[in-house]
C-alpha cells in the first residue's frame, strides 16, 4: 500500500453558509487550489475530499462541503449530500463571517454535538472586518471546542492560519482517534504467533491481500509477534508441523467453520471481520445484534450494508453468500436489500435486522453514527464476521478472544428466548 487509507486518516468537514470561503480555507490549508472558489454561490456542488498529511497529525481528510444555506436549483440536494458528511467527521470545523452567527450556525452545533464531534469555529475575512471580543465571546459561548480568526485569501499569513488551525484540532482531536480500540495486539503476547487464513478468492486484488489482512499483519509486527499467513486448505498441514500451537487462529469469515475445525480446542480464534467489528464499532453491540437471527420470522426485511463499492463477484459475500446462508439457516424466505459505499437509508426503522461488513473502509465516526442509529431506530445491528459464523454454528469459538461480547450474545440470546417463549 501506497499511502495511509482514508478509513483511518482524522476527516475533517467544513460546513458553513454559502460564500463564507469554506473552499478557499480548504485551498489555504492543502496550498493549493484543491477547490473551485468563486463569488458565485452554490459553486461547490458535490462534497471535496482533499487527502493530505498535517504534521504532526498526521494523515488527513479535508471535506469541503456545500452551504447549508444553499437555494439554488440543486440546493435540497446539496444540503443533502452535505449534511451526510456529519456522520462521518471527526471534527467539525464551521466557517463563518464576521459577526454573523445565527440559525445554521446553531444548526451545525446540534448536529454535531448529537455526535459528540467537536467543534472549531473559523472566523473568515477578517481582514475586511476583524471579529470583536464581544462575537468571539459569543461564538465561544454556543459550545464551540475552539475558535481561530483568519482570511482563508491572505497567503502571506498561511503559516500563522495553519499553525492557529493545527493547534485547535490537537487541543480537541477525539480521543477514539488519537488511542482506538485495538486490532489484534492485545490479543497477542510478545514473540508469540498469530496464525492468518487467508482465502485467495476472486475477489482478492491481484498480487495483494485485502486492507484487513494487511492491517492485521502490520499490527501483529507492531506488537512483536509473528504472523504466519497461509490460504484454508493449508492450514492444518502448517499447525501440525508448528512445535508450539499460535496464541490465536484470524481467517475470512467466509472459512470460519472450516477454519475452527482444524484448530486446537485450546487455540483461541475468530475473524478479521469480528476484529474489525471491535476497531470500528462497537463489538458488544453488534454481538447483541446476532442474537436477533433466531427470532426471525417470513418476510422479514433484513438490510445488508457494505463499507465499500465494488464489482459483486458472481457469489459475491453480501448479495449472494449471506443472503443464501440466512435462508437456510431459518428455514424461510427473507427480503434482503443491499447498500454499498456512503448509502444508506434513513428508514431505518423499516428493517428487522441490519449486517454490516467489517467498515475496513470507513471510519469509526461514521461506523459508531450507524450502529447509533440503529439503535435509536430499535433495530438490532450486527456484523458480517458475527452473522456467518452464528449461521455455521461456531459464533461462541469464533467470539472466545472477547469475553465481554460473548457475555452480551449470550445475555440477549436468553432474553430473547424467554420473550419468544
Amino acid at each position: 500500500m501506497q499511502k495511509t487509507p482514508k478509513s483511518l486518516r482524522l476527516q475533517i468537514g467544513l460546513f458553513g453558509r454559502t460564500n463564507v470561503g469554506k473552499s478557499s480555507f480548504l485551498n489555504l490549508v492543502a496550498n493549493q487550489a484543491a477547490a473551485i472558489t468563486s463569488p458565485v454561490p452554490g459553486t461547490t456542488t458535490d462534497v471535496v475530499e482533499k487527502v493530505m498529511e498535517l504534521l504532526p497529525l498526521g494523515p488527513i481528510v479535508l471535506l469541503d462541503t456545500a452551504g447549508l444555506d444553499d437555494t439554488g436549483a440543486l440546493g435540497s440536494e446539496r444540503i443533502r449530500a452535505s449534511r451526510a458528511v456529519f456522520d462521518r467527521a471527526d471534527v467539525v470545523a464551521i466557517v463563518c463571517e464576521t459577526q454573523r452567527w445565527d440559525g445554521v450556525e446553531h444548526d451545525i452545533i446540534r448536529q454535531a454535538q448529537e455526535r459528540k464531534s467537536p467543534v472549531i469555529a473559523i472566523i473568515n475575512k477578517a481582514d475586511q472586518a476583524p471579529p470583536s471580543e464581544e462575537f468571539i465571546e459569543a461564538v465561544r459561548a454556543t459550545g464551540v471546542d475552539q475558535i481561530l480568526t483568519c482570511s482563508s485569501t491572505d497567503l502571506e499569513r498561511r503559516e500563522d492560519t495553519l499553525s492557529e488551525f493545527k493547534r485547535a484540532l490537537i487541543a480537541c482531536c477525539p480521543e477514539d482517534f488519537i488511542r482506538p480500540p485495538p486490532l489484534i495486539g492485545d490479543l497477542l503476547r510478545p514473540g508469540g504467533l498469530v496464525a492468518m487464513v487467508v482465502p485467495i478468492d476472486l475477489q482478492a486484488p491481484k498480487g495483494r491481500l485485502i486492507l484487513p489482512q494487511v492491517m492485521s499483519i502490520r499490527d501483529a509486527l507492531d506488537n512483536d509477534a509473528a504472523a504466519l499467513v497461509v490460504k484454508e486448505r493449508e492450514y492444518a498441514h502448517m499447525l501440525a508441523n508448528l512445535r508450539t500451537p499460535p496464541d490465536l487462529a484470524v481467517c475470512d469469515s467466509q472459512v470460519v467453520m472450516k477454519m475452527v475445525a482444524d484448530t486446537p480446542p485450546d487455540v483461541k480464534c475468530t475473524t478479521f471481520s469480528i476484529l474489525f467489528s471491535r476497531l470500528k464499532g462497537d463489538l458488544q453491540e453488534m454481538a447483541r445484534g446476532a442474537a436477533a437471527i433466531d427470532g426471525l420470522r417470513a418476510g422479514d426485511r433484513i438490510l445488508i450494508a457494505e463499507s465499500c463499492s465494488h464489482h459483486a463477484a458472481e457469489d459475491d459475500i453480501g448479495r449472494v453468500k449471506i443472503p443464501r446462508w440466512l435462508r437456510q439457516y431459518v428455514g424461510m424466505e427473507l427480503q434482503v436489500d443491499t447498500y454499498a459505499g456512503r448509502d444508506f437509508p434513513e428508514n431505518v426503522g423499516d428493517y428487522r435486522l441490519i449486517i454490516h461488513c467489517g467498515a475496513c473502509m470507513t471510519n469509526r465516526r461514521e461506523m459508531l453514527s450507524r450502529i447509533q442509529l440503529a439503535r435509536r431506530a430499535g433495530v438490532p445491528i450486527t456484523n458480517y464476521g458475527i452473522c456467518i459464523s452464528l449461521v455455521q454454528g461456531v459464533l461462541k469459538r469464533a467470539l472466545a478472544p472477547f469475553p465481554a461480547a460473548l457475555d452480551a450474545f449470550n445475555r440477549e440470546q436468553q432474553k430473547q428466548r424467554k420473550s419468544r417463549a
